[in-house]
């Protein structure tokens, strides 16, 4: 954070080389947060929201330095829900304090998906077993390696992916994944992954699935 600063610092030297209203450095703040709302003009203001819920507001105009991937925008292009870092002092007759430099920081991505090879559940090696918070019962439709589409009643046709550690169960008893086969009645307990994709933990058909 502290290296951050240091950098917003830098083109605030420059943009005081260019006129920008004067403001001594001692009363420099660095804050970070999210973009509430920004004025849809060349000069006016914008809000941000602190990582401690406060609400902060600043004024800005067309000599603020506003970066987003290394590229200079102008303010109107800033969006709300963006993640920013506002470098900021105080100018005399004005009671907001002034933008100097605004920082746009992108989000960083979920690591890539990357498919691999499905395998039978190893109780000896794995005993962690994921029930998860969504349950599928359904008839399957089609399945590959990567994923089982379901005929269900509740939700209509379901695809749900398979994991690596799926667990797959028919009569009681682990069985591979190839075990798996269309038209199959299965109960599928599931739960979201990372991309808000349902992925299976575990899938159970036989004679456990029948009523007594």
């Amino acid at each position: 954070m502290r290296a951050m600063g240091i950098a917003l610092l830098i083109p605030w030297m420059a943009a005081a080389q260019t006129g920008n209203p004067p403001g001594p450095p001692e009363n420099a703040a660095f804050v970070r947060g999210v973009l509430l709302e920004c004025d849809a003009r060349a000069a006016g203001e914008l809000s941000v929201r602190t990582v401690g819920n406060r609400v902060l507001r600043y004024r800005f105009d067309p000599k603020t330095y506003v970066e987003r991937e290394e590229r200079l925008i102008e303010p109107v292009r800033l969006v709300p829900g963006e993640t920013v870092e506002v470098l900021s002092d105080t100018v005399d007759g004005y009671a907001l304090r002034y933008a100097r430099t605004i920082h746009v920081i992108q989000p960083v991505p979920p690591p890539p998906r990357t498919p691999g090879r499905l395998r039978a559940y190893d109780p000896k090696t794995e005993a962690a077993i994921r029930t998860g918070n969504i349950t599928y019962s359904g008839v399957v439709f089609r399945v590959n390696r990567q994923r089982v589409v379901l005929h269900t009643r509740q939700a209509g046709e379901v695809s749900v992916l398979l994991r690596q550690d799926t667990r797959y169960l028919a009569d009681g008893q682990l069985v591979d994944a190839g075990s798996l086969q269309p038209n199959m009645r299965v109960f599928v307990q599931a739960g979201m992954d990372l991309y808000n994709d349902i992925e299976a933990y575990q899938v159970i058909w036989g004679k456990i699935l029948s009523p007594r």
